[in-house]
This record gives C-alpha cells, structure tokens and sequence, in this order.
C-alpha cells in the first residue's frame, strides 16, 4: 500500500457509503479474476463521488474508476491507490421520450425502463452486461446499434471533481472508444433519447436478441465478454476459429468452443491465465494470417501480486 494511504483511513472520513480495505477485485470482475484493491469504495451519489476524486486528488492517491467489470481483466498484483466502483449509483427515470440512468444501472435496466415506457432505439443493449457509464465509456454495441446512436447528454466529474455535461457530438464517439477515454472524465449519468414504440414489439426485439445471444455466447460461464475489436474486413472470431484455436487453454482460461471471440473461466482461472491466452491468440492469428488483433477489454492493474 502506499506511503499515504498509510497515513490515513478512509472508512474514519467517508462514512455515509462503503469503503473496503484491500479486497480482492476477484469478487466483482465478470472473469471471477483479479488482485486487490488497496481501497474500493462504492459512493451511492454524484456528490460523494466528487468527494472521492478530489480526495484523490489532494493527497496524491491513483484513482481507477470501475463500472460492472463485465468488459474488464484487472490483472493479479492487483490495482493501487483508491478503486471506486460505481454500480450503487443506478437510479434510472424516463421522462417523455428520454431515459436517464446513472452510471451504475446495468444498460439491461435501461433497455426495460425504455420498453416499459413503450420507447423504442435501445433494444440493442438488452443483453449487454455492462453499467450505463461502461457503455458510453466503451461506446458499447451490439446488433447493429451503439451507444452513440441514442444517447444524448453525458453528465461527467472532471479529474478535478468538477461537474460538466457533453452532448452526444462533444462526446466523440467511435468504434469502442469514446472522449473520456482521452479526458480521464468519469461518467456518472446518461441520458438517451428514443423513439415512441409499439411495447410488444419492441419486446419481442428484446427477446429475440437475447435468444440469439445465448445461442451463441457462453453465458454460463464466467468471462469478459468480446475479448478481441473487430479488424477491418475480418471478424475477429472467425479467424481464431480459422487458427484452430477454439478451446485453447492456460490454466483456467480457454477460448470457448462456442463463441471463438470469447476467453472463459473454465474453474479457478487467474487474470495472468486470461492474459496468456490473449498473447497466443494473438501471435497465432498476426502469424497465418497478418492480421492484429487489438483488445477490445481493458487490461489494468499491476502484474505481480505485492510482497508486505
């Protein structure tokens, strides 16, 4: 733990929410894997959050924000300084064609709340795992829709606890990328603004793409969803098939037999598993055929687990 995290415990200054003291990021990751956090924190408003970064801020502590985990490998030494996770932070309210959800809220909730009021445009996201923020974050996607095409105002804390609102072109928005990615923002509410529906059919949608999602991807298994970004002119799942890697495995890890673009926890994977069948993958692939498979997960944290 560092020098000033030494000095002071944040379970004695913050007290209105949860703090953990080094806990493992393995009981909130969607793989199951990851090392400690040095501090995790779950503020349950906007104003606690801005509390926390400019804590951060003043005593010189890194600060790593986390939505659901669901797109996400934190590696196993571990990440220093102070976590703040943002999934108690998930009230949503729809208000004529709008829905606005904090970043928290599961982009599932949203997707109900949207069919609930009979609001068509985010049918898209009904299976996506991932927080309101990780989607606008990530640019999330699915079945031909994205993030960008309905969301219309991003509420953000700045790296220096300040409060501003972008709109949907401030954003910047991109193939799994987004302008917080570059600022350091932390998303902390989304607004989308739909279309008027027809709710059963906009259930059905809904139902129809979590039919196929579970025909094709393997949900009953622990993992981070789509590993690999789509390369120009390829699917990135089709050519790890095309390598012969699906099933694949380093220790716990495995390409899954049913879903090629995707790395599952087959029992008691560790993120340096994950991370090994990543390099392979991608070696194996960059060698038959030249093509580069970039990672769509984020990979963070420190590579060794620390010695106190």
């Amino acid at each position: 733990m560092g020098e000033n995290m030494q000095k002071v415990d944040l379970q004695s200054i913050f007290t209105d929410f949860d703090i953990m003291e080094n806990e493992s990021l393995s009981h909130f990751t969607n793989t199951k894997t990851g090392g400690p956090a040095d501090w995790l924190a779950f503020p349950q408003t906007r104003e606690q959050v801005a509390a926390l970064v400019t804590f951060a801020r003043t005593m010189a502590l890194p600060l790593t924000i986390i939505g659901n985990a669901s797109n996400l490998i934190v590696k196993d030494g571990g990440i220093r300084g102070l976590v703040v996770i943002l999934t108690a932070m998930k009230t949503i309210s729809v208000v004529g064609q709008q829905v606005k959800a904090d970043a928290g809220a599961p982009l599932i909730a949203a997707t109900e709340a949207a069919y609930a009021a009979s609001l068509t445009g985010l049918e898209f996201a009904a299976g996506i795992p991932g927080s309101v923020g990780g989607g606008v974050f990530m640019n999330a996607g699915a079945y031909g829709g994205e993030v960008k095409d309905v969301v219309s105002e991003v509420e953000v804390i700045t790296r220096d606890g300040n409060f501003k609102t972008y709109s949907n072109e401030q954003m910047a928005f991109g193939y799994r990328h987004s302008l917080v990615q570059e600022t350091g923002d932390i998303v902390i509410s989304a607004t989308f603004t739909l279309a008027p529906g027809n709710g059963p059919q906009i259930r059905a949608l809904m139902d129809d793409l979590n039919a196929r999602r579970a025909a094709k991807q393997p949900l009953e298994y622990p993992s981070c969803g789509s590993v690999f970004k789509r390369p120009t002119g390829y699917f990135a799942g089709k050519l790890i098939t095309d390598a012969d890697l699906r099933g694949y495995t380093s220790g716990g890890a495995q390409v899954s037999k049913k879903h090629a673009g995707f790395i599952i926890n087959i029992g008691h994977a560790t993120a340096s598993d994950y991370l090994a069948v990543i390099k392979h993958v991608q070696e194996t692939v960059a060698a038959k055929f030249g093509v580069h498979l970039d990672t769509e997960v984020r990979i963070i944290g420190e590579d060794v687990v620390r010695h106190k």
